[in-house]
């Protein structure tokens, strides 16, 4: 008997909403042969195919600065039971060596990206669309201290990105398709009966899978 066609989950919402630590503890909550991620952020274009702004900064934060028909055909290859191969993206950091990631055909797959809603391609293959939400000023201050951490940027750096980059983009390409959500997620301190209510209907559904499959 044909396995089932693994279920295809799309976690997005603004930039610092808290999607990592949402994800983290999503995976989690099924063992590693259960569920695989596989994230927008691996999917940008190389530094010199990235868009310049009126001033020649870089914007990462617009639909041109990611390869997302490589990134749909690869969520179309999990679908259909092929392992996915694909250089890790490092933020263009060169005291990093980029990894050869894998991605597993899993019973659940994870889609995850600010844009995984408003590319069509991409948003046809989902079968769940979660929207993770919080207030302006809370992403912004969990932007600051992501920025400062991870990536070196200094304060007028991050707060120019933010005020230029990341606000346009949220209100052009993002909160509009939030209507478009199953679930919408409040992150503005916890997540945590989001989070309960989305594994709960993904074992449910895997426990529905398994008894039609035998």
């Amino acid at each position: 008997m044909q396995s089932p066609k693994p279920f295809i989950v799309g976690i997005t919402g603004g930039s610092a909403s808290g999607k990592t630590l949402f994800l983290n503890s999503l995976l989690a909550a099924f063992p590693e042969d259960q569920i695989t991620l596989i994230s927008q952020d691996n999917y940008y274009r190389p530094l010199h195919e990235v868009p310049l702004d009126q001033h020649g900064v870089h914007n990462f934060d617009l639909p041109e600065s990611i390869d997302f028909k490589l990134y749909a055909q690869h969520i179309h290859d999990l679908r259909e039971g092929t392992v996915v191969r694909k250089k890790e993206y490092t933020f263009n950091n060169p005291d990093i060596v980029p990894r050869e990631l894998l991605f597993y055909p899993t019973p659940i797959i994870v889609v995850e990206g600010i844009f995984v809603f408003y590319f069509e391609e991409i948003a046809n293959l989902l079968d769940l669309k979660v929207f993770i939400a919080a207030k302006n000023k809370i992403k912004l201050n969990r932007r600051i201290r992501r920025d400062a951490d991870e990536r070196g940027y200094d304060i007028n750096d991050v707060l120019y990105r933010w005020e230029h980059h990341v606000r346009p983009t949220y209100q052009k390409y993002i909160k509009p398709y939030k209507a478009n959500a199953d679930i919408v997620i409040p992150n503005n301190e916890h997540f945590e009966k989001g989070l309960d209510m989305l594994v709960c209907y993904l074992r449910q559904w895997q426990k529905l899978s398994q008894e039609e499959g035998r």
